[in-house]
């Protein structure tokens, strides 16, 4: 009985040997992880010294939150971070989505046109985008996906084309996948989509969704050019501790202006109160790099262990990375709600908890959701979702350890063994 049997013990022999087999597959892997793991702490630690971060910084404020300097210093730390002039970082962020549609609304005025670089973005933004009251299109925004090559990567030249519309404003580029089997885009590819565009039309804005992008490479979007970029504080960047909230660094008039768009004009950045979570933030952000290799060590297990066991996986275990998301293909919508189901018996919290599809907001097909998680839907934390819809992919993203993520990976694969999906 090898150490799977051990640990699972309803954990039938054939899936304990695929996951020794992959074991052994990723560890050549994991030494390039820990290369980009020490190179982002290198980055973020010399923000932190840079900026002088201090224990007065970690001070509550209350109310208005005037004169918080602790918030003004996490503001300066993530912008050194992340390679920008300015930085918006605010627990009143309610999710990613919400910091993205600040900065969209931030840029876009009445009668200019958003263009996507790469097809429809995932489909939360697609309702702030269209057709929910307060929707950019009921602003007078107008709206145009560039699809992708039929290689499914981003048609560079259809983008410069797109962009020298005379009401072309602003350019969305969304890093990650998605509920699509599209690749991420990594920030070299970023930086040449952004090229092409500015050099089609100099006054385009670029925003970058960049979640569950953050510490996945060396560099961050605005490192290549980007002039916003947004994200979730309860995904990479909050290291697993940060409560809730988001973020967007960039320009800094453009952050002025996000600011103003998140609070009021001529309050913007000078308000926001930090309820006593200052320190989670910032001890979040240091913690960032480590956790981000983590989850990346276990999207790399997670990938070489179901591909053994016969399933489509994207991307590979030796893959390049450029965000958390591992895609596995189960093919039945069936196999796809007892894999769910399974990630939430493998958590920490609310193990017991039978999640079903459902309605939810934002999205047009039924969604299962698993995470079972110290932080209410915190995406750094070890998840699984996805839409019932063919061809009924689980998205497998985070992971506080990499242990977690394996154990959690083998309860999967016994549950489909036992469920009769998967034939061992």
């Amino acid at each position: 009985m090898n150490i799977w049997s051990q640990l699972i013990p309803d954990c039938p022999e054939p899936i304990a040997r695929a996951a020794d087999e992959a074991l052994n597959l990723v560890r050549p892997v994991w030494s390039r992880v820990d290369e980009l793991v020490l190179r982002n702490q290198a980055r973020v630690l010399a923000a932190f010294q840079e900026a002088g971060v201090a224990e007065v910084h970690f001070a509550e404020s209350t109310g208005y939150g005037y004169n918080d300097i602790g918030r003004e210093k996490l503001d300066e730390v993530f912008a050194r971070a992340f390679g920008a002039e300015a930085g918006l970082v605010r627990v009143q962020f309610a999710s990613g989505t919400h910091a993205i549609a600040t900065g969209l609304f931030a840029v876009l005025r009445p009668g200019d046109r958003l263009i996507a670089a790469a097809g429809a973005p995932y489909d939360t933004l697609q309702q702030v985008i269209r057709g929910k009251p307060g929707s950019l299109a009921e602003w007078g925004v107008a709206y145009e996906e560039v699809p992708l090559r039929a290689d499914q990567t981003v048609d560079l030249e259809a983008v410069a084309e797109a962009v020298r519309r005379p009401d072309a404003r602003c350019l969305f580029i969304q890093r990650s996948r998605g509920y699509s089997l599209r690749a991420p885009l990594t920030v070299a590819q970023i930086g040449e989509i952004i090229r092409a565009a500015k050099a089609a039309n100099p006054g385009i804005v670029t925003v970058v969704d960049n979640c569950y992008g953050e510490f996945v490479e060396a560099q961050e979007p605005p490192h290549v050019g980007a002039d916003l970029t947004c994200g979730s504080l309860i995904k990479n960047p909050g290291g697993g501790i940060a409560p809730t909230g988001g973020y967007i660094v960039g320009r800094q008039d453009l952050v002025e202006r996000a600011a103003a768009r998140l609070f009021a004009p001529g309050i913007g950045p000078e308000v926001g109160a930090n309820a006593g979570v200052n320190r989670l933030l910032y001890q979040g952000l240091f913690l960032a790099p480590h956790v981000t290799g983590e989850a990346l060590k276990g999207a790399q297990f997670t990938a070489a262990f179901f591909a053994h066991l016969g399933f489509a996986v994207r991307p590979s275990y030796d893959a390049y990375r450029s965000d958390l998301v591992q895609a596995v293909e189960l093919g039945r919508p069936e196999a796809l709600i007892a894999f769910c189901q399974a990630v939430q018996k493998a958590s920490p919290v609310d193990a017991h908890v039978r999640p079903e599809p459902w309605d939810m907001p934002g999205y047009d097909d039924p969604v299962i959701m698993a995470a079972g998680t110290f932080v209410q839907g915190s995406s750094i934390e070890l998840s699984a979702d996805g839409p019932v819809r063919p061809p009924y992919v689980a998205y497998f993203q985070g992971g506080l350890t990499r242990e977690h993520v394996m154990l959690a990976a083998l309860r999967a694969a016994s549950d489909l063994a036992a469920a009769g999906i998967l034939t061992v």
